[in-house]
Protein backbone atom coordinates (compact mmCIF):
# COMPACT_ATOMS: atom_id res chain seq x y z
CA UNK A 1 0.00 0.00 0.00
CA UNK A 2 1.41 3.37 -1.01
CA UNK A 3 -0.69 5.96 0.76
CA UNK A 4 -4.35 6.25 1.59
CA UNK A 5 -4.75 9.29 -0.64
CA UNK A 6 -3.92 7.68 -4.00
CA UNK A 7 -7.36 8.53 -5.32
CA UNK A 8 -8.38 7.34 -8.78
CA UNK A 9 -10.83 10.24 -9.07
CA UNK A 10 -8.18 12.87 -9.90
CA UNK A 11 -9.47 14.53 -13.05
CA UNK A 12 -6.24 15.96 -14.48
CA UNK A 13 -2.97 14.66 -15.88
CA UNK A 14 -0.58 14.85 -12.93
CA UNK A 15 2.58 14.31 -14.96
CA UNK A 16 1.71 17.03 -17.51
CA UNK A 17 0.66 19.43 -14.75
CA UNK A 18 3.99 19.01 -12.96
CA UNK A 19 6.05 19.24 -16.18
CA UNK A 20 4.28 22.43 -17.33
CA UNK A 21 4.71 24.10 -13.93
CA UNK A 22 8.42 23.33 -13.70
CA UNK A 23 9.12 24.23 -17.32
CA UNK A 24 7.69 27.63 -16.48
CA UNK A 25 9.79 27.61 -13.29
CA UNK A 26 12.91 27.20 -15.42
CA UNK A 27 12.03 30.38 -17.32
CA UNK A 28 10.65 32.56 -14.52
CA UNK A 29 11.42 32.12 -10.82
CA UNK A 30 8.53 30.55 -8.87
CA UNK A 31 9.00 31.35 -5.15
CA UNK A 32 5.95 29.28 -4.16
CA UNK A 33 7.67 26.07 -5.33
CA UNK A 34 10.18 25.97 -2.49
CA UNK A 35 10.28 26.47 1.25
CA UNK A 36 13.13 28.24 3.09
CA UNK A 37 16.27 26.07 3.33
CA UNK A 38 19.70 26.69 4.80
CA UNK A 39 22.53 24.89 3.04
CA UNK A 40 25.68 23.71 4.76
CA UNK A 41 28.94 25.57 4.19
CA UNK A 42 29.71 28.11 1.48
CA UNK A 43 29.16 25.83 -1.51
CA UNK A 44 26.62 28.18 -3.10
CA UNK A 45 29.18 30.96 -3.54
CA UNK A 46 30.53 29.70 -6.89
CA UNK A 47 27.10 28.89 -8.36
CA UNK A 48 25.55 31.17 -11.01
CA UNK A 49 22.52 33.10 -9.80
CA UNK A 50 20.33 31.50 -12.46
CA UNK A 51 20.85 28.08 -10.91
CA UNK A 52 20.10 29.30 -7.40
CA UNK A 53 16.98 31.25 -8.39
CA UNK A 54 15.41 28.53 -10.54
CA UNK A 55 16.11 25.47 -8.43
CA UNK A 56 13.42 24.43 -5.94
CA UNK A 57 13.70 22.37 -2.78
CA UNK A 58 12.67 21.91 0.84
CA UNK A 59 15.77 20.56 2.61
CA UNK A 60 19.50 19.93 2.37
CA UNK A 61 20.32 16.27 1.68
CA UNK A 62 23.77 17.31 0.43
CA UNK A 63 25.14 17.65 3.97
CA UNK A 64 25.00 13.85 4.40
CA UNK A 65 27.35 13.02 1.48
CA UNK A 66 31.09 12.33 1.78
CA UNK A 67 34.19 12.73 -0.34
CA UNK A 68 34.74 10.16 -3.07
CA UNK A 69 31.14 8.95 -3.29
CA UNK A 70 29.05 8.38 -6.41
CA UNK A 71 25.80 10.27 -5.96
CA UNK A 72 22.53 10.21 -7.91
CA UNK A 73 20.26 13.26 -7.59
CA UNK A 74 16.64 12.47 -8.48
CA UNK A 75 14.89 15.43 -10.06
CA UNK A 76 18.10 17.44 -10.25
CA UNK A 77 16.46 20.51 -11.80
CA UNK A 78 18.94 23.27 -12.64
CA UNK A 79 21.67 21.37 -10.81
CA UNK A 80 22.05 23.25 -7.54
CA UNK A 81 22.40 20.15 -5.34
CA UNK A 82 24.62 18.49 -7.95
CA UNK A 83 27.02 21.43 -8.06
CA UNK A 84 27.13 21.63 -4.28
CA UNK A 85 28.02 17.95 -4.20
CA UNK A 86 30.57 18.24 -6.99
CA UNK A 87 32.63 20.32 -4.53
CA UNK A 88 32.13 17.81 -1.69
CA UNK A 89 32.88 14.51 -3.44
CA UNK A 90 35.97 15.86 -5.20
CA UNK A 91 37.96 14.34 -8.04
CA UNK A 92 37.39 10.75 -6.88
CA UNK A 93 33.60 11.14 -6.72
CA UNK A 94 30.90 11.48 -9.36
CA UNK A 95 27.55 13.25 -9.46
CA UNK A 96 24.70 12.17 -11.75
CA UNK A 97 21.62 14.35 -12.03
CA UNK A 98 18.47 12.94 -13.61
CA UNK A 99 15.49 15.04 -14.65
CA UNK A 100 12.54 14.83 -17.04
CA UNK A 101 12.40 18.56 -17.79
CA UNK A 102 14.32 19.74 -20.86
CA UNK A 103 14.34 23.36 -19.73
CA UNK A 104 15.86 22.49 -16.36
CA UNK A 105 18.43 20.17 -17.97
CA UNK A 106 19.44 22.90 -20.40
CA UNK A 107 20.32 25.26 -17.54
CA UNK A 108 22.17 22.56 -15.56
CA UNK A 109 24.27 21.46 -18.55
CA UNK A 110 25.07 25.03 -19.57
CA UNK A 111 27.30 25.57 -16.53
CA UNK A 112 29.13 22.24 -16.34
CA UNK A 113 32.45 23.45 -17.76
CA UNK A 114 32.25 26.70 -15.84
CA UNK A 115 31.84 24.91 -12.51
CA UNK A 116 34.49 22.34 -13.41
CA UNK A 117 37.00 25.10 -14.10
CA UNK A 118 36.27 26.66 -10.71
CA UNK A 119 36.63 23.48 -8.64
CA UNK A 120 39.36 21.86 -10.73
CA UNK A 121 37.53 18.67 -11.72
CA UNK A 122 34.73 17.69 -14.13
CA UNK A 123 32.66 15.25 -12.09
CA UNK A 124 29.03 15.95 -13.06
CA UNK A 125 26.69 14.36 -15.57
CA UNK A 126 23.06 15.30 -16.32
CA UNK A 127 20.77 12.76 -17.98
CA UNK A 128 17.13 12.74 -19.03
CA UNK A 129 14.83 10.20 -17.44
CA UNK A 130 11.87 9.62 -15.17
CA UNK A 131 12.87 9.00 -11.57
CA UNK A 132 10.36 6.14 -11.33
CA UNK A 133 12.04 4.39 -14.29
CA UNK A 134 15.80 4.84 -13.97
CA UNK A 135 16.47 2.13 -16.55
CA UNK A 136 15.22 4.12 -19.56
CA UNK A 137 17.52 6.79 -21.03
CA UNK A 138 15.11 9.28 -22.58
CA UNK A 139 17.86 11.07 -24.52
CA UNK A 140 18.43 7.80 -26.40
CA UNK A 141 14.68 7.35 -26.80
CA UNK A 142 14.32 10.80 -28.34
CA UNK A 143 17.22 10.13 -30.69
CA UNK A 144 15.62 6.86 -31.85
CA UNK A 145 12.24 8.55 -32.40
CA UNK A 146 13.78 11.12 -34.77
CA UNK A 147 14.74 8.31 -37.13
CA UNK A 148 11.70 6.11 -36.43
CA UNK A 149 8.57 8.29 -36.10
CA UNK A 150 5.47 6.47 -34.87
CA UNK A 151 2.80 6.45 -37.57
CA UNK A 152 1.11 3.09 -37.01
CA UNK A 153 0.41 0.43 -34.43
CA UNK A 154 3.29 -1.58 -35.89
CA UNK A 155 5.58 1.42 -35.34
CA UNK A 156 4.36 1.65 -31.77
CA UNK A 157 5.27 -1.99 -31.17
CA UNK A 158 8.75 -1.38 -32.56
CA UNK A 159 9.10 1.63 -30.26
CA UNK A 160 8.08 -0.39 -27.20
CA UNK A 161 10.54 -3.15 -28.16
CA UNK A 162 13.33 -0.57 -28.51
CA UNK A 163 12.53 0.82 -25.05
CA UNK A 164 12.72 -2.68 -23.61
CA UNK A 165 16.07 -3.22 -25.35
CA UNK A 166 17.47 0.05 -24.00
CA UNK A 167 16.38 -0.82 -20.47
CA UNK A 168 18.15 -4.15 -20.71
CA UNK A 169 21.27 -3.37 -22.77
CA UNK A 170 21.95 0.29 -21.98
CA UNK A 171 20.22 1.25 -18.71
CA UNK A 172 20.26 4.89 -17.66
CA UNK A 173 21.45 3.90 -14.15
CA UNK A 174 22.89 0.43 -13.64
CA UNK A 175 22.04 -1.91 -10.76
CA UNK A 176 24.11 -1.56 -7.57
CA UNK A 177 26.13 1.39 -8.93
CA UNK A 178 25.36 4.30 -6.58
CA UNK A 179 26.69 5.09 -3.09
CA UNK A 180 24.06 7.71 -2.23
CA UNK A 181 20.73 8.62 -3.80
CA UNK A 182 19.47 12.07 -2.87
CA UNK A 183 16.35 13.99 -3.76
CA UNK A 184 15.07 17.40 -2.76
CA UNK A 185 11.31 17.87 -2.81
CA UNK A 186 10.67 15.73 -5.89
CA UNK A 187 9.28 12.34 -4.85
CA UNK A 188 5.92 13.89 -3.99
CA UNK A 189 5.54 14.99 -7.63
CA UNK A 190 5.36 11.41 -8.94
CA UNK A 191 1.85 10.22 -9.66
CA UNK A 192 0.40 7.75 -7.13
CA UNK A 193 0.39 4.69 -9.39
CA UNK A 194 4.17 4.99 -9.90
CA UNK A 195 5.29 5.58 -6.32
CA UNK A 196 5.88 1.94 -5.43
CA UNK A 197 8.05 1.53 -8.53
CA UNK A 198 9.86 4.75 -7.57
CA UNK A 199 11.02 3.30 -4.25
CA UNK A 200 11.96 0.00 -5.92
CA UNK A 201 14.18 1.97 -8.30
CA UNK A 202 15.82 3.78 -5.38
CA UNK A 203 16.70 0.40 -3.93
CA UNK A 204 17.81 -1.16 -7.22
CA UNK A 205 20.45 1.41 -8.16
CA UNK A 206 22.13 1.56 -4.72
CA UNK A 207 25.17 -0.55 -3.89
CA UNK A 208 24.85 -2.96 -0.97
CA UNK A 209 25.22 -0.81 2.12
CA UNK A 210 24.43 2.33 0.11
CA UNK A 211 21.92 4.86 1.37
CA UNK A 212 19.12 7.15 0.29
CA UNK A 213 18.89 10.66 1.77
CA UNK A 214 15.60 12.23 0.80
CA UNK A 215 14.16 15.64 1.67
CA UNK A 216 10.48 15.95 0.85
CA UNK A 217 7.17 17.45 1.89
CA UNK A 218 5.03 15.29 4.18
CA UNK A 219 1.62 15.81 5.75
CA UNK A 220 0.32 14.87 9.19
CA UNK A 221 -2.96 13.44 7.84
CA UNK A 222 -4.43 12.52 4.47
CA UNK A 223 -5.06 15.47 2.13
CA UNK A 224 -8.72 16.37 1.62
CA UNK A 225 -10.50 15.80 -1.73
CA UNK A 226 -10.32 19.57 -2.36
CA UNK A 227 -6.53 19.42 -2.09
CA UNK A 228 -6.21 16.34 -4.30
CA UNK A 229 -8.34 17.87 -7.04
CA UNK A 230 -6.37 21.11 -7.28
CA UNK A 231 -3.71 20.87 -10.04
CA UNK A 232 -1.79 23.84 -8.64
CA UNK A 233 -1.48 22.10 -5.27
CA UNK A 234 -0.16 18.96 -6.92
CA UNK A 235 2.51 20.77 -8.93
CA UNK A 236 3.16 22.89 -5.84
CA UNK A 237 4.35 19.86 -3.81
CA UNK A 238 1.20 19.69 -1.67
CA UNK A 239 -1.36 17.22 -3.07
CA UNK A 240 1.21 14.47 -3.64
CA UNK A 241 2.84 14.80 -0.21
CA UNK A 242 3.40 11.55 1.69
CA UNK A 243 1.69 11.09 5.03
CA UNK A 244 4.70 11.21 7.31
CA UNK A 245 4.25 7.81 8.97
CA UNK A 246 3.69 6.11 5.61
CA UNK A 247 6.71 7.86 4.09
CA UNK A 248 9.03 5.83 6.34
CA UNK A 249 7.10 2.64 5.60
CA UNK A 250 7.66 3.13 1.85
CA UNK A 251 11.39 2.68 2.41
CA UNK A 252 10.88 -0.26 4.76
CA UNK A 253 8.51 -2.05 2.37
CA UNK A 254 11.09 -2.35 -0.43
CA UNK A 255 13.87 -3.64 1.86
CA UNK A 256 15.63 -0.60 3.31
CA UNK A 257 16.84 -0.79 6.91
CA UNK A 258 18.05 1.78 9.42
CA UNK A 259 15.31 4.17 8.30
CA UNK A 260 15.51 7.33 10.36
CA UNK A 261 14.25 10.90 10.45
CA UNK A 262 17.26 13.22 10.20
CA UNK A 263 15.26 16.42 10.30
CA UNK A 264 11.59 17.32 10.72
CA UNK A 265 10.59 20.95 10.62
CA UNK A 266 8.67 21.89 13.76
CA UNK A 267 6.56 24.54 12.05
CA UNK A 268 4.53 23.51 9.00
CA UNK A 269 5.39 25.08 5.65
CA UNK A 270 1.71 25.35 4.75
CA UNK A 271 -1.61 24.44 6.38
CA UNK A 272 -4.54 23.75 4.03
CA UNK A 273 -7.98 22.51 5.10
CA UNK A 274 -6.50 21.79 8.54
CA UNK A 275 -3.78 19.51 7.10
CA UNK A 276 -0.20 20.45 8.00
CA UNK A 277 2.52 20.18 5.35
CA UNK A 278 6.17 20.34 6.38
CA UNK A 279 9.65 19.38 5.23
CA UNK A 280 11.24 16.17 6.46
CA UNK A 281 14.58 14.55 5.63
CA UNK A 282 14.91 10.75 5.79
CA UNK A 283 17.96 8.47 5.58
CA UNK A 284 17.66 4.76 4.78
CA UNK A 285 20.22 2.04 3.99
CA UNK A 286 20.12 -0.75 1.44
CA UNK A 287 19.95 -4.12 3.15
CA UNK A 288 23.00 -6.37 3.05
CA UNK A 289 21.75 -9.52 1.30
CA UNK A 290 23.21 -12.96 1.78
CA UNK A 291 23.13 -15.99 4.09
CA UNK A 292 23.23 -15.88 7.90
CA UNK A 293 26.61 -17.32 8.91
CA UNK A 294 27.84 -18.28 12.40
CA UNK A 295 31.18 -16.65 13.25
CA UNK A 296 30.67 -16.49 17.06
CA UNK A 297 30.16 -12.72 17.05
CA UNK A 298 27.95 -10.97 19.55
CA UNK A 299 26.86 -7.44 20.26
CA UNK A 300 25.90 -5.48 23.37
CA UNK A 301 23.22 -2.84 23.07
CA UNK A 302 24.31 0.12 25.24
CA UNK A 303 20.84 1.54 26.00
CA UNK A 304 19.09 3.70 27.11
CA UNK A 305 16.01 1.65 26.12
CA UNK A 306 15.49 -1.65 27.95
CA UNK A 307 15.41 -3.44 24.61
CA UNK A 308 15.15 -2.58 20.92
CA UNK A 309 14.16 -4.46 17.77
CA UNK A 310 15.86 -4.23 14.38
CA UNK A 311 14.23 -4.40 10.94
CA UNK A 312 14.67 -8.19 10.82
CA UNK A 313 12.84 -8.73 14.11
CA UNK A 314 15.93 -9.38 16.25
CA UNK A 315 15.51 -8.15 19.82
CA UNK A 316 18.55 -6.72 21.58
CA UNK A 317 18.42 -6.46 25.38
CA UNK A 318 20.31 -3.66 27.07
CA UNK A 319 23.67 -4.82 28.44
CA UNK A 320 23.29 -8.44 27.29
CA UNK A 321 25.65 -10.33 24.95
CA UNK A 322 23.31 -10.99 22.04
CA UNK A 323 24.22 -13.66 19.48
CA UNK A 324 24.12 -12.42 15.89
CA UNK A 325 25.09 -13.75 12.49
CA UNK A 326 27.95 -12.21 10.54
CA UNK A 327 25.60 -10.24 8.29
CA UNK A 328 23.81 -8.63 11.23
CA UNK A 329 27.10 -7.98 13.02
CA UNK A 330 28.44 -6.06 10.00
CA UNK A 331 25.22 -4.07 9.64
CA UNK A 332 25.30 -3.03 13.28
CA UNK A 333 28.98 -2.27 13.78
CA UNK A 334 30.60 -0.98 10.58
CA UNK A 335 31.77 2.66 10.86
CA UNK A 336 29.06 4.11 8.60
CA UNK A 337 26.26 2.15 10.28
CA UNK A 338 23.34 4.15 11.71
CA UNK A 339 23.47 1.85 14.75
CA UNK A 340 27.17 1.74 15.61
CA UNK A 341 27.09 4.48 18.26
CA UNK A 342 24.63 2.41 20.31
CA UNK A 343 26.33 -0.97 19.82
CA UNK A 344 29.44 -2.66 21.25
CA UNK A 345 30.76 -5.35 18.94
CA UNK A 346 32.41 -8.45 20.41
CA UNK A 347 34.56 -10.61 18.15
CA UNK A 348 35.57 -14.20 19.02
CA UNK A 349 39.07 -14.79 20.36
CA UNK A 350 39.75 -16.91 17.27
CA UNK A 351 38.36 -15.64 14.01
CA UNK A 352 36.25 -18.07 11.98
CA UNK A 353 36.99 -17.64 8.23
CA UNK A 354 33.91 -17.09 6.07
CA UNK A 355 34.55 -20.25 4.10
CA UNK A 356 34.48 -22.29 7.34
CA UNK A 357 31.41 -20.60 8.82
CA UNK A 358 28.30 -22.71 9.30
CA UNK A 359 24.70 -21.60 8.99
CA UNK A 360 23.49 -19.39 11.82
CA UNK A 361 20.07 -20.13 13.27
CA UNK A 362 18.52 -16.70 13.66
CA UNK A 363 16.39 -16.26 16.75
CA UNK A 364 14.46 -13.20 17.76
CA UNK A 365 16.23 -13.05 21.14
CA UNK A 366 19.41 -15.12 21.60
CA UNK A 367 21.99 -14.51 24.36
CA UNK A 368 25.51 -15.78 23.75
CA UNK A 369 27.53 -17.09 26.72
CA UNK A 370 30.99 -15.42 27.02
CA UNK A 371 32.69 -18.83 26.70
CA UNK A 372 31.06 -19.31 23.31
CA UNK A 373 32.83 -16.16 22.11
CA UNK A 374 36.12 -16.87 23.87
CA UNK A 375 36.20 -20.59 23.07
CA UNK A 376 35.80 -23.63 25.34
CA UNK A 377 39.60 -23.96 25.78
CA UNK A 378 40.03 -20.38 26.95
CA UNK A 379 41.63 -20.65 30.42
CA UNK A 380 43.90 -17.63 30.34
CA UNK A 381 44.93 -16.01 33.62
CA UNK A 382 46.44 -12.56 33.20
CA UNK A 383 47.23 -10.22 36.13
CA UNK A 384 49.01 -6.97 35.39
CA UNK A 385 50.66 -5.74 38.59
CA UNK A 386 52.68 -2.99 36.94
CA UNK A 387 49.73 -0.95 35.73
CA UNK A 388 48.07 1.57 38.04
CA UNK A 389 44.37 1.73 37.13
CA UNK A 390 43.72 4.69 39.41
CA UNK A 391 44.08 8.34 38.50
CA UNK A 392 46.54 10.14 40.81
CA UNK A 393 44.72 11.66 43.75
CA UNK A 394 41.77 9.22 43.51
CA UNK A 395 41.07 5.97 45.32
CA UNK A 396 39.93 2.79 43.57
Amino acid sequence: MVTSHTSNSISYDIEKTVLDRYQEGAKVQQPSLCCPTEYEGNYLEILPQEIIEKDYGCGDPTRYVNEGETVLDLGSGTGKNCYILSQKVGESGQIIGVDFNDEMLKIARKYQQNIADKIGTYNTKFVKGKIQDLTLNLDLVQSWLKDHPIQSVDDLTKFENECDRLRKDDPLIADNSIDVVISNCVLNLVQPKDKKQLFEELYRVLKQGGRAVISDIVCDEDPTPNILNDPDLWSGCIAGAFREDQFLKMFENVGFYGVEILKREEKPWQVIDGVEFRSMTIRAYKRKEGPCLERKQSIIYKGPWKQVQDDDGHTFCRGERMAVCDKTYQILTRPESPYQEDIIGLLPSQEIPLEEATEFSCKNKAIRHPKETKGSNYHLTEIKDDIDCCTPGECC
